[in-house]
């Protein structure tokens, strides 16, 4: 049985928050920072919050590795990841962690001629073009893959991150788990050493390269390529079978998460089975203390994310993915176990 109806939830998340406003002449904006990959529906979760309770968000997105950085100097209120952090690393910085949403990481491409899910390929070809053994788009092994579509003997310009990201991190994890020369030479990180290709910073930065640059490809979070009206691929998932970028896809591959079982939340949802599954799908994390030197402030973070994970319209709109239920039965737990003030109390209740 569920703890709590995401409903009643809601109105009592909401109901604090009024109250907070109006026991205050102004009430304080959450500060957080971190990921770019869930940053659109944060966006709009913040506006709608706003409109409602009166309290802002103040989120800069900067990456992951920003982020991570930002919460550990204690500069912001929460950091945001879609590079989870390892248990010992939580425990070593007296953090929390948390998953808030899931989503799907998209190539997209820029040939002349070719449209929206157009193209097929492979994480194999994907690697190889980033690793520079494959340079223009008619390849004999992309042909292979993409019989009777028009591909041009255009360069391949391939786009990166610049920055330490956790659209990194998922990226290169997926070409790691598919091509072994990709996974030995480059490896799986937020912050990697590309061989080739132009680096750009954020998921903004990659979209606005791909966009402007013919024969361009790059990696984006989906909400960005659609914004964008970037051509986005088709991918041959582990089942062998070529999917598009869908909510339905990146759910297919949450499916099968076990973040009961997953200390820490400590969950990796790339090259997930399923005939259905994205390949290319994550999570994106919030990190907190488990002992806030501003416990005020922890507390109105936390009513916020509580009233968010209650909005999954606002998410599914931008093709994310809102957590489970019954995870979100588990972050409630973990934040009355873990978050607490000086005085041993938990800083959020679901009274509250």
């Amino acid at each position: 049985m569920k703890l709590f109806s995401r409903t009643i939830l809601r109105s009592a998340v909401l109901g604090a928050a009024v109250a907070l406003v109006a026991g205050a002449s102004q009430a304080a904006d959450i500060s957080g920072a971190g990921a770019t990959f869930p940053y659109p529906v944060y966006a709009k979760w913040a506006d709608s919050y706003k409109k409602e309770s009166g309290i802002g968000l103040n989120y800069q997105s900067i990456g992951s590795g920003g982020g991570i950085k930002q919460i550990k100097e204690k500069t912001v209120t929460f950091g945001a990841s879609d590079m989870p952090l390892k248990p010992e690393d939580l425990d070593a910085a007296g953090l929390v962690q948390f998953p808030m949403i899931m989503g799907g990481v998209v190539p997209v491409v820029n040939i002349p001629g070719v449209a929206p899910g157009q193209l097929i390929l492979s994480g194999d070809l994907i690697a190889q073009i980033y690793l520079g053994d494959i340079t223009a788009w008619n390849d004999d092994k992309i042909k292979a893959l993409n019989p009777g579509v028009e591909l041009p003997d255009t360069a391949i310009a391939p786009a990166y991150r610049s920055d330490g990201s956790g659209t990194n991190f998922l990226f290169t994890t997926y070409l790691s788990s598919v091509n072994a020369k990709f996974k030995d030479t480059v490896g799986a990180n937020s912050s990697v050493q590309w061989p080739a290709g132009i680096g750009a910073k954020g998921n903004e930065g990659v979209a606005n390269t791909a966009k402007q640059t013919e024969g361009a490809i790059g990696y984006v979070e989906y909400a960005y390529a659609k914004q964008n009206k970037l051509t986005y691929v088709k991918l041959v998932n582990k089942d062998g079978k070529a999917v598009d970028p869908t909510i339905k896809t990146f759910q297919a591959a949450a499916s099968a998460a076990d973040w009961a079982n997953a200390k820490g939340y400590y969950v990796i949802l790339t090259n997930e089975p399923g005939a259905e599954s994205w390949p290319i799908t994550g999570a994106s994390f919030i990190l907190m203390y488990k002992q806030p030197q501003d416990q005020a402030a922890s507390a109105t973070a936390l009513q916020f994310f509580a009233w968010a994970y209650g909005q999954d319209k606002l998410a599914e709109d931008l093709d994310y993915v809102p957590m489970p239920d019954a995870v979100v039965d588990m972050v409630h737990k973990t934040w009355a176990d873990s978050i607490k003030g000086a005085d041993g109390k938990p800083v959020w209740t679901a009274s509250k």
